[in-house]
């Protein structure tokens, strides 16, 4: 890891694997409506037919013990860079970005599976349905900050990314109570500014990605399968930006390919 985080500061950025999400701010520029979730299963419904309710042959295997692997960032320090937690479990860890997309199906399908996920909020997109998130922070998800208004961030100086960072921290901190702990730079980039003002912001740590989920199936960084630890990429998007497939269907196909791949899914704030 040290040498990964070494090269990623010798180049000044790090790429993005994810070309949708190198594309710009075009699915964080989207809020939609949807209709109302499906009714709750009836009382007394055995929790084993919930993976059923939402396309799963098997249900997702508990996650093992949580426990920290990244040591405390000193004071001073720059957060670390990381795209996968240094780890031998048979976890991967689910992140979600910006926030246009705001169904009320993909909070059902997180409460009957107890899916942990990572939420990476834009407020520009996100801010007007922080109701939302709420609901899914209430079910155990992460709060975690993208920034304000989802810029390219070495584009700017330290002032600017300072104002975007900080600015998103206090934006979250107002609404949920708590400061974020970690940063996905908008597209995956970011320069020794955006280190440092991460660090000044009170960011943990810098959090990439080694998958991504590109409307029917998994992309990876490296190979053609997941490795203990990774760290996959999402986001929250509608129908139309992923030609008629659902939040709820991406996810589905998402875990189906963990599931085939042997892993479960970890709660990322748990082990960063």
């Amino acid at each position: 890891m040290a040498c990964a985080l070494a090269a990623a500061l010798l180049t000044g950025c790090a790429q993005s694997v994810d070309p949708i999400e190198r594309m710009g701010r075009k699915a964080a520029q989207k809020v939609r409506h949807h209709p109302s979730p499906p009714p709750a299963p009836a009382a007394g419904a055995p929790a084993a037919d919930a993976h059923r309710r939402w396309g799963l042959t098997a249900p997702l295997a508990p996650a093992p013990r949580a426990h920290r692997v990244l040591a405390p960032r000193a004071r001073g320090k720059v957060p670390p860079v990381i795209d996968r937690v240094p780890t031998r479990d048979k976890v991967v860890f689910l992140t979600y970005d910006d926030g246009a997309e705001k169904d009320p199906r993909f909070v059902s399908m997180v409460r009957d599976l107890r899916l942990p996920i990572s939420m990476f909020l834009t407020d520009s997109v996100a801010g007007p349905g922080y109701d939302h998130f709420g609901q899914l922070r209430r079910l155990g998800a992460g709060v975690q900050n993208h920034t304000l208004t989802h810029p390219f961030l070495p584009g700017l100086g330290y002032v600017e990314q300072h104002a975007e960072i900080c600015g998103q921290q206090t934006r979250i901190a107002s609404r949920f109570g708590s400061a974020p702990r970690l940063l996905r730079p908008p597209y995956g980039n970011y320069d020794a500014d955006t280190l440092r003002a991460a660090g000044d912001c009170g960011i943990d740590a810098i959090v990439l990605w080694r998958a991504s989920m590109q409307i029917n199936d998994l992309r990876y960084a490296e190979g053609d399968r997941l490795s203990p630890g990774d760290i996959i990429l999402t986001h929250f998007r509608g129908p139309s930006d992923l030609k008629g497939t659902s939040l709820t269907q991406m996810t589905t196909r998402m875990l189906r390919r963990i599931q085939e791949q042997g892993f479960t899914v970890g709660r990322l704030e748990d082990y960063v």
